[in-house]
């Protein structure tokens, strides 16, 4: 076991959440130490959806000119494909501020941005290939964590003031800690896999609505990144049914993309994001923080699993930056402060999804069109591609 040394904040995850908190705690002069168990971003994230709210927080961190130069696209309406037309159900234009849209940005493009940004500040590091395996104690208050170099397989510890974990819906600092989420049932799971786009396309996004059927479709240049919804638990069932069925229910909801769907070539190209929304009472213990999925993991509803992120860390990072700086201990009442500050959106949006869970998104996947029949045609109004925003479906972080 090698000792690493020690920081004063230790942030356990790269993703949206650890790489804001430690930029931010980075230049409030904190030493902050990230760790990220990949070697690279460049992986299939389920979330690029940037709300406006966090495009105005890139601009307050001076971070506008690099945000500019990752590729990306934005939308100011929102519709929907329906059987009997296009609907739309938003218009960003309305919004006050600066950014009147939302962008779609390959997560793994942010991430980089965010690593470049925080590589400028000496008080930063980023350690990447470093699994943590286990939490270091010291008279019963987290002191920091073990972690094994993916690179080699050695093992490791870095000792800290303050744990945060960001690393997700699985969190592994969860469950080191005891902690336990309370789970809220959702009725459905997400098929993931990529087809190919072509000039003539929409721009942005797509979202398609048939009884039994949902998909969404998120423009990433040349190809689309596709999220089909499938009923919770059924995925074994329907991938018994062969590629061949995935394919056709895919044609018959969007005929437009017929001629393409031959690149599914298997199951290996199909991944399935097992959806969960959970809540944890209490996302602290001495010396420990859990922030974003870690602490709430969100359904894809409404596409806000990014974003709220990003405001945990923020509100971590003002709250708890001066106490970290000045070298104080971080006790629990700092700790409640932040939870108290992220509880009220973080309950009121995962209400807002267990509502369209129940109201929605179950009825209509409990009732499917039959094998032998594919969906009806949207009509004269969504026959062609059609623009669309980020519809219900659209973020959920892979961690």
């Amino acid at each position: 076991m090698t000792n690493n040394g020690r920081t004063t904040c230790l942030v356990v995850g790269g993703g949206p959440a650890g790489m804001v908190l430690g930029l931010i705690m980075a230049r409030a002069g904190v030493e902050v130490t990230v760790l990220e168990k990949h070697a690279d971003f460049l992986r299939d994230f389920r979330g690029d959806t940037v709300h406006a709210s966090t495009l105005t927080l890139l601009d307050e961190l001076g971070l506008a000119g690099r945000f500019a130069g990752v590729p990306h696209r934005t939308l100011d309406r929102m519709q929907v494909q329906l059987d009997g037309g296009t609907a739309q159900f938003a218009d960003l234009r309305r919004l006050p501020g600066a950014h009147q849209h939302i962008a779609l940005v390959p997560q793994w493009d942010f991430l980089d941005m965010l690593a470049d940004a925080a590589r400028d500040e000496p008080t930063f590091t980023l350690r990447r290939d470093a699994e943590v395996v286990g939490l270091l104690r010291d008279a019963g208050r987290v002191a920091g964590v073990r972690y094994r170099a993916r690179t080699d397989g050695t093992e490791h510890e870095i000792r800290a003031g303050l744990t945060v974990a960001c690393d997700g819906r699985h969190s592994t600092v969860r469950g080191a800690a005891g902690l336990t989420p309370r789970s809220f049932g959702v009725p459905m799971d997400v098929w993931w896999f990529r087809l190919p786009r072509r000039a003539e396309d929409p721009e942005g996004g797509v979202a398609r609505f048939s009884t039994g059927h949902f998909c969404v479709m998120i423009d990433r240049g040349d190809y689309w990144q596709c999220a089909y919804l499938i009923g919770k638990g059924t995925d074994g069932v329907l991938r018994a049914a062969g590629i061949g069925e995935l394919r056709r229910r895919f044609a018959g909801l969007l005929p437009w993309m017929a001629d393409r769907v031959g690149e599914l070539r298997s199951f290996e190209d199909v991944k399935l994001l097992d959806v969960r929304l959970d809540r944890l009472r209490r996302w602290y213990a001495p010396g420990l923080l859990l922030l974003g999925d870690a602490a709430h993991a969100m359904s894809p509803v409404g596409g806000v699993g990014i974003n709220l992120a990003i405001q945990d860390a923020v509100a971590a990072a003002r709250i708890l930056g001066p106490a970290l700086r000045s070298g104080g201990i971080v006790g629990p009442g700092l700790l409640r402060r932040v939870q108290r500050r992220r509880w009220a959106p973080t309950v009121a949006i995962q209400t807002f999804q267990r509502l369209a869970h129940r109201m929605i998104l179950g009825p209509a996947l409990t009732d499917p069109a039959p094998q032998d029949q594919a969906p009806a045609n949207p009509g004269p109004m969504a026959a062609q591609p059609t623009p669309a925003g980020p519809p219900p479906l659209g973020s959920a972080s892979r961690r």
